[in-house]
């Protein structure tokens, strides 16, 4: 094994993160590494309140409220909880300067965590430019109002999007398809001057998280299921996973959700989708469940910020508890929608 030269070792000192830095980290680290502190965290994270008692989160667990006020204070003691005494409840909160932080473990690492040990990561199929450009050409034919180079130019972004976020190659060819396909119906939405005189205007709605592989597909299939053909409605993800969560998929399943990719085909009825741009200039209402710093905030539109526990983190009960709060949710916003609605 051959040694590091002084300025070798210098350089790599200089890509690494300081000692006392390290440290730090490696206390806070070390704090969160316990099932049930994840837990905790997780249900003071998606509180609707934002904060909750020692006796909540006891029901997590079979664990004595003692057992539970010592893993809140290991919390606390490194700075990632606060506290608040009221009457005789005390009430825990994430520290504002760490709700950022929180929210980027609990949304982006832990199921990065939980899938990379079952989903396996693709560099796209060989010689699919003659697909793509078959594709392309399809779709102009379709939508004479989009130029045939631009159909070209969304289908490509579209592959790549969907490479990068993993999944089975199989299905790469006809999620693109059906990707691009509602790319470019947004985008004419979103690019009209004004609506054809005398149509009624159906309200369009995006549900956009992190991984749009759990709440937002399931707030999506729920306004489906009871606004039909009266509302329009999109999800996506500001970091899509390759797949949607098994537990999510089984509920999705149940809802029947016949028209979840218009019909195109069953592979892909439930598929995570990148955000994007056009997306959200197509909707009337954006709705987020975790990642409201990554959608656009584009004036005219209306942003509704749901305090969401993620299903794949979840028990099965929680999973279905995610669901009803979920159904409550969208059932309000279609009733406020399409005020007919019942």
């Amino acid at each position: 094994m051959t040694a590091l030269t002084p300025s070798s070792a210098r350089g790599q000192e200089s890509h690494a993160i300081g000692m006392d830095a390290a440290t730090t980290v490696a206390m806070t680290l070390k704090a969160l590494a316990e099932p049930l502190r994840l837990r905790m965290l997780s249900a003071i994270a998606s509180s609707p309140e934002g904060e909750v008692t020692v006796g909540e989160l006891a029901t997590l667990t079979d664990v004595s409220q003692p057992t539970v006020s010592h893993h809140l204070k290991v919390l606390r003691d490194v700075g990632l909880l606060t506290a608040d005494r009221r009457g005789t409840s005390v009430w825990y909160r994430i520290k504002p300067a760490y709700r950022g932080a929180v929210n980027t473990l609990l949304d982006r690492f832990a199921p990065a965590a939980i899938d990379v040990m079952e989903t396996p990561h693709l560099t796209g199929l060989r010689n699919v430019d003659p697909a793509l450009d078959r594709m392309a050409a399809s779709l102009a034919e379709r939508f004479p109002g989009t130029p045939s180079n631009e159909c070209l130019r969304v289908v490509r972004e579209s592959y790549a999007a969907l490479v990068r976020r993993g999944g089975e190659s199989a299905y790469l060819v006809p999620l693109t398809e059906h990707f691009a396909r509602q790319r470019i119906i947004d985008a004419e939405k979103a690019h009209a001057q004004e609506t054809a005189a005398g149509a009624v205007h159906r309200p369009q709605v995006l549900f956009v998280c992190v991984a749009n592989a759990g709440r937002s597909q399931l707030a999506a299939a729920l306004m489906r299921h009871y606004a039909g053909d009266r509302v329009v409605v999109r999800s996506a993800g500001s970091a899509p996973a390759a797949e949607v969560h098994a537990g999510v998929r089984a509920l999705l399943e149940e809802l029947g959700d016949t028209t979840a990719a218009d019909e195109v085909d069953d592979v892909t009825r439930f598929y995570p989708k990148p955000l994007t741009d056009d997306a959200v200039r197509a909707a009337d209402v954006v709705v987020t469940m975790g990642c409201g710093d990554a959608c656009p905030i584009l004036p005219g539109k209306r942003y509704e910020d749901w305090m969401v526990g993620d299903p794949a983190l979840a028990s099965p009960a929680g999973v279905a508890a995610i669901r009803d709060d979920l159904d409550q949710r969208v059932r309000a916003l279609l009733a406020d929608l399409v005020p007919e609605t019942t």
